[in-house]
């Protein structure tokens, strides 16, 4: 289709500006990353984007509207994986694009109705009861994260703890401007690597073994065989996304119940 992609660091603002070209039509991201929680200051490359007359579009999905609103730190476009934490039980799939009435009618409308894709009533009702539920599960669902998290910075198998409330998190003070919490999603590297890692996943109880997220359950994976197994070797170590990565999506369980499901695997 004569597109070209730059691929940049999303944590580094300065490096979208020196990415802009002439051509430059479109500036995508997520915020916070997979699985690493990186945050992208989303106001200042909003500015950038405005700058060279590109449109912005910005994957909320871990966060959804009840933790950051994009729009109304300068973006165009929201993308949203509905099937995520927007259903939040793990029943239905869908998306959301979320934008201006203009853009919204006159290009995401016309696509839509000429191509398909559009939700059953069942599917869209499903949404609609799982959006009443979304800022108390989001704030419960991220203290639930933000709790094992610090409880895993101090187990003496963990070598690093990546979410977005840690004060030991790079971008902690932005992650504290743009969102109302960290979110539900938090990873770890394990000392042991690989091995340590599925030693740690295949002895939970409690926790599902899926790369699926945005459930009230509890999921956990190894993002290096999963979410980012077609990614080659080279590419996931220039990502940080190392074989001793685990990856949780924190459900609505208790707390003490998970950490006694993941503490056997750790002491292993």
């Amino acid at each position: 289709f004569g597109i070209t992609t730059t691929y940049v660091d999303l944590s580094d603002t300065k490096a979208w500006q020196n990415a802009v070209q002439e051509n430059t039509k479109l500036f995508y991201l997520e915020t916070p990353s997979n699985p690493l929680t990186e945050i992208a200051d989303i106001k200042a490359i909003s500015k950038i984007a405005k700058k060279a007359k590109a449109l912005f579009a910005v994957d909320n999905c871990f966060c959804t509207p009840a933790l950051q609103k994009p729009l109304s730190l300068g973006a165009d476009i929201v993308i949203h994986s509905a099937t995520k934490y927007l259903d939040g039980q793990g029943r239905v799939v869908g998306g959301a694009i979320v934008g201006s009435n203009d853009f919204i009618m006159g290009k995401v409308f016309p696509y839509v109705r000429t191509a398909g894709p559009t939700l059953s009533a069942f599917n869209a009702w499903v949404f609609l009861k799982g959006l009443e539920t979304l800022e108390l599960r989001m704030k419960q669902q991220s203290q639930n994260a933000l709790e094992i998290a610090q409880w895993l910075e101090k187990q003496p198998g963990v070598e690093r703890v990546y979410h977005p409330g840690l004060k030991s998190h790079p971008q902690h003070a932005l992650a504290k401007r743009q969102q109302k919490a960290g979110g539900a999603i938090l990873s770890f590297t394990l000392k042991g690597g690989k091995k340590a890692a599925f030693k740690l996943i295949n002895q939970t109880k409690l926790c599902s073994i899926t790369a699926n997220l945005g459930d009230t359950r509890t999921t956990i994976t190894h993002p290096a065989t999963t979410t980012h197994c077609r990614v080659s070797p080279e590419a996931r170590k220039a990502a940080g996304i190392t074989d001793g990565l685990v990856r949780i999506a924190v459900g609505l369980e208790n707390v003490i119940d998970l950490k006694n499901d993941l503490i056997g695997g750790l002491k292993k």
